[in-house]
């Protein structure tokens, strides 16, 4: 009798428990959800969110709100998150530079990449060389030349920060081709961007947008190579770095998605995966990331988004290992 009646407290717990995790999953959300941009407004991050939130808004059921927050690499913003509840109202629009590069390069950075879940990949985007409008080159072996050139006076770079995928390329390229380079750290895309249409900085490695098209197009700076290992086909006149001399069997490529604190509950993520899984598959969604030059993720289920995570997250480590990256 003792038996049986530890076996129906078992199964009494069970029911209680799982009528408890299914009346969460009916009232979440039941307020305003905040997607965190851990960069400032205006930079394609933004640009990307900024897509996403009435889509995804309508497949939750409740208003999706981008919060904007840069700084440490986009650390700042991460760190936020974790801080917050882990109930589904704060979801992360992270990539490698901020869940798995910045507690590799910056000391003050306590966050583990292990704290968050992703999700869902949302986007893949296209990075290039980028240059001030006057810098004599116009291709990335013209780039490397010049730079070899100017030992004495290096030239100087931008990126969202030490320890960030660009600051890494770019640290990895010079050991590579030979060269050194001066690096100038910034809180974000847009502001660089804009250092380097006025003339500020010598050059950067960042995501393609719009807005740096547009610039480009009104000769404000140049756009000289891609970083993929082929051209996109969302940006064909643009040549890729391995296609000359300098950097053969150059590729990386950048992607996006959306995380939450590891501790969420499971019926919470759920249903965040069933959300965002739904606006990829929205038209309206991918034609606006194609404008931005972004290709929408493909679809994956939770366990595959876990496996990749865990896969990009080596992946990032090797190459911070390789290039000898230490907290700062």
């Amino acid at each position: 009798m003792k038996l049986l009646s530890r076996r129906a407290s078992a199964f009494l717990l069970a029911g209680l428990l799982l009528s408890a995790a299914t009346a969460h999953a009916q009232t979440y959300p039941a307020k305003p959800v905040s997607l965190m941009v851990p960069y400032p407004a205006g930079g394609p991050s933004d640009a990307t969110a900024r897509i996403f939130t009435v889509p995804l808004g309508a497949a939750l059921g409740q208003q999706v709100v981008v919060e904007n927050l840069g700084g440490v690499s986009g650390a700042m913003a991460a760190q936020k998150v974790l801080a917050a509840p882990a109930n589904g109202y704060y979801i992360f629009q992270g990539s490698p530079n901020e869940v798995i590069l910045s507690p590799l390069a910056n000391a003050a950075v306590k966050l583990k990449t292990e704290d968050f879940r992703l999700v869902h990949p949302v986007s893949e985007a296209v990075m290039v060389f980028v240059t001030r409008k006057d810098l004599p080159v116009n291709s990335v072996d013209e780039l490397v030349a010049l730079a070899r050139k100017s030992s004495a006076a290096p030239l100087t770079y931008g990126s969202v920060g030490i320890g960030s995928l660009y600051h890494l390329i770019l640290e990895s390229v010079q050991q590579q081709a030979g060269i050194k380079l001066v690096h100038a750290p910034y809180k974000g895309n847009a502001p660089l961007l804009q250092d380097i249409g006025g003339g500020q900085v010598d050059f950067a490695v960042l995501v393609y947008s719009a807005a740096m098209g547009a610039m480009a197009d009104q000769g404000r700076l140049k756009v000289i190579g891609q970083l993929g290992a082929q051209r996109s086909e969302l940006l064909r006149n643009v040549p890729a770095a391995s296609e000359g001399k300098e950097l053969k069997n150059f590729s990386y490529k950048i992607w996006s998605g959306f995380m939450v604190p590891k501790s969420t509950p499971e019926d919470v993520v759920q249903l965040l995966h069933k959300a965002v899984g739904a606006t990829l598959k929205d038209p309206e969604v991918r034609s606006q990331l194609a404008a931005q030059t972004q290709l929408a993720s493909a679809p994956m289920t939770l366990a595959e988004s876990s496996r990749f995570f865990e896969e990009e997250t080596a992946r990032y480590r090797a190459i911070a290992r390789s290039i000898n990256l230490q907290p700062q």
